[in-house]
């Protein structure tokens, strides 16, 4: 683990941020190849950690947190899958989503889930931002109303 006592906040941060990119991506490759996590965290951190959806280099990211996000999917799918489809519209089945859709919000509630330290305002912006990146405005904006609502419903004494 990183001693992070004297790491500034904005290193701190970036490192995070990257993690949950690669948390994403890392869950969209196990749903699109059925490899399983140790094969895929593995991967990540020997290749591919630190390196943006375009293999631009980025902050290098937390890999305590890409690896408690991505097995936290794992461990928790349970809880996950069951609190997003509380949130979709009747009927919906989680294989109506977007593949990257499905994987930024099984990040997201993993992380509400596992680390209670951080705010839940934080987590938000940081997969709504990331939702962003890779949607447009109106599947970024759906992205968001959902894990509104799921934190909401998780965490609703923030």
């Amino acid at each position: 683990m990183i001693d992070t006592s004297k790491v500034p906040f904005e290193v701190i941060r970036a490192r995070r941020a990257g993690a949950r990119l690669a948390a994403v991506q890392a869950l969209y490759q196990m749903e699109q190849t059925s490899e399983g996590s140790r094969a895929v965290i593995r991967e990540f951190m020997e290749d591919r950690l630190g390196f943006g959806p375009d293999e631009e280099p980025v902050e290098e990211a937390d890999p305590d947190l890409f690896k408690s996000i991505v097995n936290g999917v794992i461990e928790l799918q349970g809880k996950i899958d069951p609190a997003i489809l509380a949130r979709l519209n009747k009927g919906w089945k989680l294989s109506r989503l977007d593949a990257t859709s499905r994987a930024i919000l099984r990040a997201a509630t993993a992380e509400l889930l596992k680390h209670g330290e951080l705010s839940k305002a934080v987590i938000l912006d940081e997969y709504v931002s990331l939702a962003h990146d890779f949607f447009d405005k109106t599947e970024a904006n759906f992205v968001n109303a959902v894990l509104d609502n799921i934190a909401r419903d998780l965490r609703p004494e923030e």
